[in-house]
Parts: structure tokens; sequence; C-alpha cells
């Protein structure tokens, strides 16, 4: 039978015909002329919905096309010409307008930020920040026979040799066909929806001229009912503005892409008995039946689709209705990875702030550079970053870590990764054509999250095939199982797993990033899916009989008056029992989570590593200095992510998000495992905690974001160290958050060698204004710090009494700030300002303000270059302080009779003691040991000059208190002190240490 699209039409001649080929256009013109026969263009429409794309076609279908369209003849032939040239007329203009507000409306809606990613600011969208990833042209032989050699870490290494581009997906193919069908599919993660709407958006703005009108459609969407609708009702039930240009999308002169996102959402069948033809846009038939006939070309044969799907999902759709199959590769190359991170990271605004300052650019830029290194370096990274959102992920978390400046910080940690998965998992279902419908992120739950708990068990990193076996197919028993397990492996399994790249581990996998495995760990425990047997057995028990418990009552009752059997009213009280005795069991398993919570926290193995916002830097950025060697043996395993995750798992917040996941927490059940970890938790932190523990125990309470709970656990801590932690803004907004839900005082707080600045201080002002004991040496605070510091002091709720400011560049401008602050405080007690900078002029300065303080005892202004004349003025007024009755000058630049002078001051009969020498009143044997084995073991990185100027320094020192003392005992230590130190500045300045 030949193709109607080859049959003389209506209203022409046969040498017509076989003349010159026309164009869909001037047929069109042709065909919708006012002189053109009647008829014509019904019978110009009838020869395309009976073969669409040039195939022959069956004498049944044609029956029933030929039968259905001679209504339609009959009605267009009896139309008025008059009516039919004022509709014509319309068509001309109305649609190029409603097309321009089509464009607007998509343009809004894509264009259309989700909340986690309103975080970068208002200058991140798809115009932009957008990288395309590799999209590679596929076959169906290829996705049902993978090759094996396609791992991540091949794709990294080899360039795809057949890579096409998104504006070329439908170019003709290798035989010169045009491609009105193309599967776009990648597995979860790669940027499937991403790419969908960056090629909306371009569209809107005139950046894919193949098409005139783009049409899309969400398969969730459709997926959600089965009520029969028609095309042309489905169109303008979604989009009303396009009611004028519904009855031109069958014409040849309209070039239209309707776009089909999530195909697996859909069940689709393309046999005939299971999906009757419909080529009729107005015939109301299933949202599925729809799809199915736009993919047969029975439904807009002219129209070009692009569907996008899941790996597992692509032989849903019968390959002789595609005409091209191209994947998604992700990132496979480095290079695209490092310019997302570069226009991701180096936007203005990017750290939060409105102003581009010099500082805060360089400091983007720094992280760009480090973070390019650490990929070029560490196949690892890069391998994760082969997904899109993992990069997103990186991005995500580095502007958490280094940007976040607002008290309280707006996101958690446990936060940023929820709101991951959510963006990638939401609504998900693992499988649709699965009747019990499970959600793709319960199912990681249950079996990824029980690997990675095992590996956090046993500090276990990297699986092998039969760790995988253990997780994924032991309890596998029916076909369904194994059905959903096939499913998860083709379409979620490299999310999360992916191969080790690490010598020597080739044939292992390890988790993505990191930090997921102790996320996914936390969420396997607080989701209640680490159970005994026989708490799973009595689950199952319980759910049984309180679905039954009314028929049982009600049966029970019934028989136990015709029968007077004893033993039922016995049973009877059993089976109500049985509930309760599961709800102690239930108990016992949430004291269980909470047990396990606080003994992940409290870890004394972990005591002596970084905190754990400083290891995940490290994950994402690199480690600065040498690494290990390959055959090295590697560092112990950490996970003390695990129950910050799990504290942070708990929060309201989180557990809506979850909610949304299909991954259920019972406001119930977090109030319970809340109380039941309550007092190991208080009382584990009342012991001493090195600072980086301490650190991530402050971290912790911020995840849990329960203020009455924090409350508690804060007041127990009334010494806060957090010594030689790097204080970033996030870690100073934490530390401020926490603390500011108690108001109580502080007795010390200890943040030296910190990396404070300005913003620090600000940061945690409040904080500061209820410490008793403040360190803040070894900082960088210079005179802009100084003028905080002043108001701080000078603050009618300030209760500092000692502040030690010990090794800041305070210098003269910084020490005018402190002596206003000095003049007015009424708490200071002790103030230490050693090797500070503040020469003559500054010390003068102080020395002016001092006579109108009442309170201050001690005051150390040591190693500050101060010569006689200033010490002398210093001491005159110090004679007369009302309080004042120890200062310190020793290491600076007094003359021998000036020391004699100061020496000889008593604080019994002067008023004062001065004290002069470092080594006054001491053992020097206690400490000098200690001091030369510091300055031996961090020689290397530090700056030889000033080591060797320090060393000068303490030896003259302990040459002036050799010889002040009397004592042959002491002289003899102080020898043997002073030997040591000549041999090390020898050493030193021979370059042999």
């Amino acid at each position: 039978m030949q193709c109607p699209r080859c049959l003389p039409q209506a209203g022409t001649s046969w040498s017509r015909i076989q003349g010159p080929k026309l164009g869909g256009r001037e047929i069109m013109r042709m065909l919708l002329s006012p002189n053109s026969a009647p008829g014509a263009r019904s019978s110009f429409m009838l020869g395309r919905m009976l073969c669409p794309a040039g195939r022959l076609c069956s004498k049944t279908s044609l029956v029933r096309s030929f039968a259905h369209y001679q209504g339609g003849l009959q009605e267009s032939a009896s139309q008025p010409s008059s009516t039919r040239r004022a509709q014509m007329a319309l068509r001309n203009v109305a649609p190029s307008d409603a097309i321009q507000k089509h464009r607007k409306r998509l343009s809004d809606w894509f264009s259309h930020q989700p909340n986690e990613e309103r975080q970068f600011g208002p200058s991140f969208s798809l115009d932009t920040i957008h990288v395309d990833p590799v999209i590679r042209e596929s076959s169906l032989e290829e996705i049902l026979k993978p090759s094996p050699d396609l791992t991540i870490l091949n794709q990294l290494q080899s360039p795809c040799s057949r890579t096409i581009s998104l504006q070329n997906l439908f170019d003709a193919d290798a035989c010169g066909q045009q491609v009105k069908n193309v599967v776009l599919y990648g597995t979860v993660g790669t940027g499937k929806s991403t790419l969908i709407k960056k090629m909306v958006v371009d569209w809107c703005h005139g950046r894919l001229p193949r098409f005139e009108l783009v049409i899309p459609f969400s398969c969730e969407d459709l997926s959600q009912s089965n009520v029969p609708v028609s095309l042309q009702r489905l169109i303008t039930k979604k989009y009303l503005h396009l009611k004028e240009v519904v009855p031109l999308l069958g014409s040849a002169n309209l070039k239209v892409l309707v776009i089909l996102n999530g195909m697996e959402r859909l069940n689709l069948d393309f046999r005939l008995s299971g999906t009757e033809l419909c080529c009729d846009p107005n015939e109301a038939v299933p949202p599925s039946a729809i799809v199915v006939n736009l993919l047969r070309k029975y439904l807009l044969p002219e129209a070009s689709i692009i569907v996008t799907t899941r790996p597992s999902a692509v032989r849903r759709i019968p390959s002789k209705y595609v005409g091209r199959y191209a994947e998604i590769c992700g990132f496979s190359n480095i290079s695209l990875q490092k310019q997302y991170f570069q226009m991701r990271l180096s936007q203005p605004g990017c750290d939060g702030s409105r102003s581009s300052s010099s500082s805060s650019s360089d400091e983007r830029d720094n992280l760009v550079e480090m973070l390019s290194r650490n990929l070029e370096h560490h196949s690892q990274i890069a391998a994760a970053c082969f997904l899109p959102s993992y990069c997103w992920l990186v991005c995500t978390t580095l502007h958490f870590l280094y940007f976040t400046k607002s008290v309280p910080p707006r996101q958690t940690l446990t936060g940023i990764y929820t709101s991951f998965l959510r963006l990638n998992f939401s609504g998900e279902i693992l499988d649709s054509t699965d009747p019990t419908n499970v959600s793709m992120m319960k199912y990681v739950a249950k079996t990824v999250g029980k690997l990675a708990h095992e590996g956090v068990m046993s500090r276990q990193t990297c699986f092998s095939d039969e760790d995988l076996q253990k997780c994924f197919e032991v309890e596998m028993k029916t076909e369904g199982e194994l059905n959903l397990l096939n499913v998860f492996r083709t379409d979620v399994f490299r999310f999360f797993l992916t191969p080790c790249v690490q010598p020597g581990k080739q044939n292992t996998f390890v988790f993505t990033i990191p930090a997921m495995q102790e996320y996914l760990a936390a969420l396997y425990v607080v989701l209640g899916e680490k159970k005994t047997l026989t708490q799973r057995v009595g689950k199952e028990v319980s759910e049984v009989i309180s679905k039954v418990s009314e028929d049982v009552t009600l049966v029970l009752s019934i028989i136990s008056k015709v029968l007077p059997l004893r033993i039922l009213p016995l049973l009877f009280g059993l089976l109500k029992m049985f509930p309760r005795f599961f709800n102690q069991l239930s108990g016992k398993d949430r004291d269980t989570i909470a047990h396990t919570m606080a003994v992940e926290m409290f870890k004394e193995e972990d005591y002596f590593n970084d905190d754990v916002l400083d290891q995940i830097n490290s994950s994402i950025l690199g480690v600065e200095g040498p690494l290990h060697h390959p055959d090295e043996a590697p560092d112990d395993e950490v996970f003390e992510l695990f129950p910050i995750f799990m504290g942070g798992l708990l929060s309201r917040r989180n557990r809506a998000l979850l909610e949304q996941l299909g991954c259920s927490i019972k406001n119930l059940a977090a109030l319970e495992i809340a109380n039941a970890m309550k007092k190991t938790m208080i009382r584990n932190s009342r012991k001493w905690l090195p600072p980086s523990e301490l650190m991530d125990y402050l971290v912790f309470l911020h995840e849990f974001q329960n203020e009455r709970f924090t409350a508690e656990a804060i007041r127990s801590l009334r010494a806060i160290n957090l010594s030689s932690i790097k204080m970033t803004p996030l870690k100073c907004s934490i530390l401020a958050s926490v603390m500011g839900t108690t108001t109580h005082e502080v007795e010390e707080l200890n943040l030296s060698s910190c990396h404070l600045d300005v913003s620090s201080l600000q940061t945690l002002f409040p904080v500061l204004l209820r410490c008793r004991k403040l360190h803040l040496q070894l900082n960088s605070l210079g005179p802009e710090a100084c003028r905080e510091i002043r108001d701080l002091l000078l603050h009618d709720k300030c209760v500092v009494s000692t502040l030690r400011l010990s090794d800041n560049p305070v210098t003269e401008q910084g020490a005018k700030y402190l002596a206003e602050a000095i003049e007015g405080n009424r708490s200071l007690t002790h103030l230490s300002l050693l090797h500070t900078s503040l020469g003559n002029q500054g010390l003068e300065v102080i020395t002016q303000h001092l006579a109108q303080n009442q309170h201050l005892k001690e005051l150390d202004v040591g190693y500050n270059s101060v010569t006689d004349e200033a010490a002398l003025g210093l001491v005159e007024v110090a004679k007369r302080h009302a309080t004042l009755k120890e200062v310190h000058l020793y290491f600076n630049d007094i003359s021998e009779e000036g020391k004699q002078a100061l020496h000889a001051l008593r604080r019994d009969r002067d008023g004062v003691q001065v004290l002069v020498f470092l080594t006054v009143g001491t053992d020097v044997s206690d400490y000098w040991a200690f001091i030369l084995s510091v300055v031996q073991k961090n020689l290397p990185n530090w700056d030889r000059e000033r080591v060797q100027q320090h060393l000068s320094l303490l030896l003259q020192d302990l040459e002036c208190s050799r010889r002040q003392t009397g004592n042959p005992w002491k002289k003899a230590k102080f020898l043997r002190v002073e030997n040591e130190v000549k041999k090390m500045l020898v050493k030193i300045q021979q370059g042999t240490l």
C-alpha cells in the first residue's frame, strides 16, 4: 500500500505532485489559501496523521483514521468561508503574541531558584553559572550491555569520541535521516533536570533558534492522575496563554519542541492492546497514552520530542520510536570541573557581602586555586566531581565554611547534606513499575546506610565486592526485591559509591564524598534500621496485632460467652500486653541510639585530631605540605562527623526535609532520644576536652538545633579552651550562637593562637562580655581590633577581670584605644601587653591614663622595646596607684643601671614590685627544657631570624639573672641553660639544626 503522503492531494494535479518538491511552509500556504479546493487541508492532515514518519501504514489504521477524519472534512466544508478567513487572519497575529508571552512565563518559572540556591545570592542563576556536561551519543546496545571498562576513572582519563552538543541533538543521524525523538538519559546527579532548565531558558532568550515553540512537561506531574484528558486541554491547562496557538501545533510551519522530563515516572505501554492509537489532539485519553502517541508520532507528527530518563527506564521506549540516544556523562573532563568552580566561587557576592573588596576577592581566588590544585593531584575528588551534583555540594560546603558570618548561622552541615539529597531525590520512586512504590531515599537508607554504618563501626572506608554483597544481596528473597536492586545498581549506585583510585585499592569502592558515608550511617541509625532480631520481629507482630485488635476483641468476647474456656481471657490479656512490651523494646532502642551518639562523640582516640570542620575543609581543598607515600601505612580513619550528623538529623528542619524523601522520624522518637542522651552528653562534657574535641562538641550542639538541650549543656561549661583552633567566621558564629542560649558567666575563655581578627571580635562580642578570664594572645589583633576591645571593656555589662593580649600588633595607635579602656573600665585587674610593639610612645599613653584607673592589680608590658625613661615614668605612676602591685618590664631595652634600680623596688616598701628579669623568683630548670624542645620542634616552620632574636634575648635575661642571684646552686643551673641556648644559636647560624 502506498504511503498517504505520496498520494495526490485534493485540488492538485499529478503533474504538480511529480514536479519539484515543495517544502512544508509552501504546502501549508497553498492549502490554507482561500483559493484552495474545499477539503484540501483535511486531506493533507489525513496524510500526515496516517503516515507520520514516512513509514507504510497498516490497512486497519488507515481505515480508522479515514473514518475519523471524514467528519472533520464535512464540518470544515460546512463552515462559512468568511468565518474561516477571519480565523486565519487572527492566527497570523495572535500566535506571535502568545508565544512571546510564553517565553516570558517560562523564563520567569525556569529561572526561579530553589531555596538551596538562594543562599548564594541573586547573581547565581542559570544565565551566569552553568557549564554544560559532556553528552555522548549512545545506542540501545550500549545501554543494554554496558562496557565493563566504562568506569568513572576511564571517563576522566579518555575523552569521549562521540560527544554531541545540546544544540545538535536533533541533527540528522549517520544515515542522513532527520531525528525527531531524542532520549537523553543519565544516572542520578548527572544534571538532566538542570540541563533541561538551561535549554528552556536559552530558548526563552532566543539562543535556540531551531524551535519556534517549546512545551515542557514534567512526567512526575503527568503520573499523578490517570483521568483522561486531551492534548489540547493538557497544554492549555498548564499554559493558558497558548490557547490560541494550540490549534496550529499540528501544522508544518510551526517548529515545536516537546520536552518530557523524568520519563521513568510513567508506566508506558506501547502495545496496541495496552494503549490505543490516538491522532486527535482533542480526544481525551490518559496522560500516559498521550506520551505514547507523541512518541509514536500519531500526535503532533511534525514536533520534535526530547525525553529525559534514568538508564533503567530507557528500554521502556521501543527503539523504532527513538531517533537518537544520548548519555549525559557529567563533568568527565577535569577542565569542566575547574570551569564550574571558577565561575561559582569567583562570582561577586559569593562571600555574602554586597561589596566586592580586594580582600574578599583574594580569598575567593585562593579557594579556587587550592581546589584546582587538589583536583589535579587528588584523583579521588576529581572522580567525585564527575557528578555535577557533587560539584554543587563542594561549592555549598565551601560557602558554608568560609562565608558564614551571621549569628546564628543560617545553615547547618547536616542541613546542607539533607538539602543536597532533597534536590536529587525529592519525590523519586526507585521503580514506578514496582507496586510497593518504595521511596528511593528510603531504599538508600536501608541498603547503602547499612554499608556505611558497618564501615563506621569497623573504621573502614574501602569496600570489596563481598562487602557490597553482604549489604545488598543477603536479604533478597523475591523477584521484586531483585528487580529493585537491579534498578538501584543501574541508576543510583554510582551516585554514592565509586571505584577507589588509590594505588593498591583498584578493586574496591569508596563513598563518592567521604562525609556522605557518615551521614548515611547516622541516617541508618536514627531511622531505627539498626535493630536486633527481637526488635524486628516485635515490630512486625505489634503492627499486625494493632491492625486486628478490634476484630480480636470482638471475636474473643463472643467465644467467651459460648464456650467457658479459661485460657481465652489470658490470651486476650497477652495480646493487649504485647504492644506495651514492644514499646519498652523501642525505648531501649532509642537509649541505644543516644548511647551510640554519646560514645562516638567523646572517643578518646579522636582527641588529638583536627576538628570536624577542618577535616571537611582538608578533604575538599587538600592538605598543604608533604603527603603520605603510597606505600606508607595511612593514618587511622576518623569518623567524628558520625555523631554530629546523628544529632543534626534530629533537628526539626532536617526531619521535615527527610519526610519529603520518605524517611520519617517522629517527633516523639526525637524527643525520647534527646532525653536519653542528655545525661550522658552533659556528664562527658564536664570532663577535660582537648580544644578540637570541644569545638566538635559545639558544632554538635549547633547541628542539633535544640535550644533547651543546648542551654543545659552549656551551663556545665565554666571554662572553654579553644586555643590553637583556627576560628574561622563560621566557628565564631557557632560559638556565639551556642553560647547565646544562656546568660551565665564564663570563668575562662582561651582563644589564644586562633587567627582572630576584627570581624571575629565583633561576632563574639556578646560572649566576651561574659568572660572573666579572656585569653587573646598570639593572634593578629591590630589597632582596629583594639578599638573593639575598648568598646568591650567600657561596656556596662563587661565582667572581664583578666585580659591577655600578648604577641599582637597593638602598636602605638592601638595603645591609645587600650588607654581609654583602662581609664574607664571597672572590672579589669590583670592586663598583659607582652610583645605588642608598644614602644616608648605607646607606653607613655598608657601611663597617662593609668592614674584614673582604680582596679588594675597587674600590668605586663614586657618585650616592647621600652627604654629607661618610659619604664621609670610608668613605675612612678604605679607607686602611687591604689591597687597596682606588680609591673612586668623584662625583655625591654633598659640599661643595667635602670634594671638595678627597678629590681631593688619592693612591694612592701615602695608599693609595687617590678619584674625586669623573666627568671626572677623561679627555678630555671622547670621550664628551660620545654622552651628549647618547642623551639627545636617548630624551627622548620618558624622565621629563623626571629628565633635567633628571641633566643638572644633569653640568653641576655639568663645572664642578668645569674649575676643577680647569690645562690651558687642557682648560678650553676643558669650556666647550664646558657650553654644549651648558645649551642642552639650556633647550630641555627650554621644551618645544621
